[in-house]
């Protein structure tokens, strides 16, 4: 079954085809990091407008690159929530004509279950159950995944997501958005123990919470200054090392109390260096299974949707003309 899967729900445009939500034949992505880079985030106007005018050369790229024509696509896969409502409707409406146009049938995919379930994408992928760890600029969020389509909210944040704690702490720096990837190359040539930053929500309970971590950088720059050199890398290996601490205990500790021993870490902060080296290491001694995928599907991609679109097909999901974009579908 080929599944063309569009993805337009927030800052990236992108199509791929995946042949029965396991073989990627072409994954393409136009971001738009460069468009919202100088405010600082994501502008929702011009993410809308900007999908309008990439999103059927990207459909038609991804095609080009599988060998592939509307004609050969059995299924159309379109994020239709959480995300943008303006940048969902985007890729929801292009579904829908393409669907129109050649009577193939679509379905509306979460876009935090095409995170969790581009795991399936590599060759060993676990099968449910498992616990799986979405990190990304909206959302950090952990699930136990059932089954597919059988999910479970187990631990979520109380305040800012690790992504966005990233891009404030970046902004507070001066570092150009978004804060990810500058932060984790500063990040490398640092000491993470030069300060200790705080961790929140110690303890068994599985919620984690960045605000206090945010606002404790603020108050060390107005304490001491912006910092550079040296003092710049320590102070990004720190913050960075907050981050990975928290969620890989609450990884690990969410699998000893529920009994998992498969785990999952996914969404575009998955892609850090050092939350993926302490997740792998620290299930690795408790006997757990860590996967990673690797980061090209973690950040927002059309494969990812293809997967979900063709899971949720298969338990028997059907989409039509009256579907609408749901911006904050709750997966669970």
């Amino acid at each position: 079954m080929l599944v063309l899967g569009l993805e337009t729900s927030c800052d990236e445009t992108a199509a791929a085809v995946v042949e029965d939500g396991r073989r990627v034949l072409s994954d393409v992505v136009s971001t738009q990091v460069d468009i919202h880079r100088r405010w600082g985030g994501v502008v929702p106007e011009l993410a809308s407008r900007n999908h309008i005018v990439q999103v059927m050369p990207v459909v038609h790229e991804a095609l080009t690159r599988a060998d592939k024509t509307l004609d050969d696509i059995d299924l159309l896969a379109v994020t239709s929530g959480p995300g943008l409502i303006g940048a969902l409707l985007v890729g929801l409406q292009v579904a829908k004509g393409l669907s129109l146009a050649t009577g193939k049938p679509f379905v509306g995919a979460n876009h935090l279950e095409g995170h969790l379930l581009a795991i399936r994408l590599l060759e060993d992928a676990p099968a449910p159950p498992f616990l799986g760890l979405v990190v990304s600029g909206g959302h950090t969020s952990l699930y136990e995944v059932r089954d597919y389509g059988n999910y479970r909210l187990v631990g979520r944040t109380r305040d800012d997501a690790a992504g966005e704690a990233y891009d404030k702490t970046a902004r507070i720096l001066g570092l150009p958005y978004p804060g990810g990837q500058p932060i984790d190359e500063l990040a490398q040539k640092g000491d993470p123990e030069a300060i200790r930053f705080p961790r929140a929500l110690p303890g068994d309970n599985l919620d984690v919470s960045f605000s206090g971590l945010k606002t404790s950088v603020l108050h060390h720059v107005q304490k001491h200054g912006v910092p550079e050199g040296q003092a710049l890398h320590d102070l990004c290996a720190s913050f960075q090392e907050a981050v990975a601490d928290v969620l890989s205990k609450k990884l690990v500790a969410a699998a000893k109390k529920l009994g998992h021993n498969q785990l999952v870490l996914c969404g575009g902060v998955a892609a850090n260096s050092r939350l993926r080296a302490l997740c792998k290491q620290r299930a690795e001694e408790r006997g757990l299974r860590m996967f990673l995928p690797p980061v090209r599907l973690c950040t927002d991609n059309g494969a990812m949707i293809a997967v979900a679109g063709y899971e949720a097909w298969r338990r028997g999901l059907r989409g039509d003309f009256r579907l609408a974009a749901d911006p904050a579908w709750r997966m669970e």
